[in-house]
């Protein structure tokens, strides 16, 4: 028990304790992977593995979709931030209402080497999110990308903007949009290296520890749909500052055209 406290293994650790060598190389400890939530890879069987499927919970009438959800998504489920307890699970792998069904799926997950100890409190707020599967989740964030690009009014707005601003202050605005339009760029390159866990996936991060850290919780929290759908949101919004610095090109030109022909006719 030593051995595993001082590698970070915590008590109430959802996975299975399987034992530790005294001493180990680098190569060992990379395989056991013990992140900063003290939670290891070694007893756990192949994360890519389908655990089970779950029908859709946003899917309409017959066109019901099913989701595969990986022995990883289960194990990222049972750990932080969410630490979903066996009522939770249940629900989220459309368990609960089954016969026996709490202690099935805690025989399955002994399987697998994750135990799921009695009485444990989930760690995080519930939400609508924490009913979908990634699968669901990623699904959910790709029609969203999809209606943004498509369907959103960057004109209409753009335009409708554009005729509250003061004429006498465009340069001044057009130099705020491109500034704004840099950020965003800035912003969404940033969340485009996000590489946390997802599925059967488990991408070589990219970002420092402390930023992909960060982002691998929002992401826990959200199942994938997070930084896809923050990245459409904003996609949407520099479809906007296109728009307005178009306007605004067109309405300083026209300012200009007018400047010049009143100075020739005074002339």
């Amino acid at each position: 028990m030593e051995e595993a406290s001082s590698l970070g293994i915590l008590d109430h650790s959802v996975i299975k304790k399987v034992p530790v060598p005294s001493k180990l190389n680098g190569s060992a400890l990379s395989v056991l992977s013990i992140g900063k939530d003290g939670l290891g890879l070694g007893g756990v069987s192949n994360p890519a593995e389908v655990f089970c499927s779950v029908p859709g919970r946003l899917s309409l009438l017959s066109s019901t979709s099913k989701y595969k959800v990986t022995v990883g998504e289960v194990q990222r489920r049972l750990s932080p931030p969410e630490c979903l307890n066996a009522s939770l699970l249940g629900g989220v792998l459309r368990r609960a209402k089954s016969k026996n069904g709490g202690r099935c799926l805690r025989e399955r997950l002994e399987k697998i080497g994750l135990n799921l100890p009695a009485g444990r409190r989930k760690a995080a707020n519930v939400t609508l999110l924490t009913a979908l599967v990634e699968g669901e989740a990623v699904h959910l964030a790709r029609d969203f990308g999809y209606v943004c690009e498509t369907e959103f009014p960057a004109r209409a707005t753009a335009e409708y903007l554009c005729r509250q601003s003061d004429p006498d202050q465009l340069p001044t605005r057009r130099s705020m949009l491109l500034a704004t339009k840099e950020i965003c760029k800035e912003f969404v390159d940033l969340m485009s290296q996000d590489r946390s866990p997802l599925g059967a996936s488990r991408p070589t991060p990219c970002l420092e520890p402390g930023v992909q850290g960060s982002l691998t919780h929002f992401s826990l929290l959200t199942h994938g749909f997070g930084t896809p759908a923050i990245c459409a949101a904003l996609c949407a919004f520099q479809s906007y500052l296109l728009e307005a610095l178009k306007l605004l090109d067109k309405a300083e030109g026209g300012v200009k055209g007018h400047q010049e022909k009143d100075l020739k006719h005074c002339k």
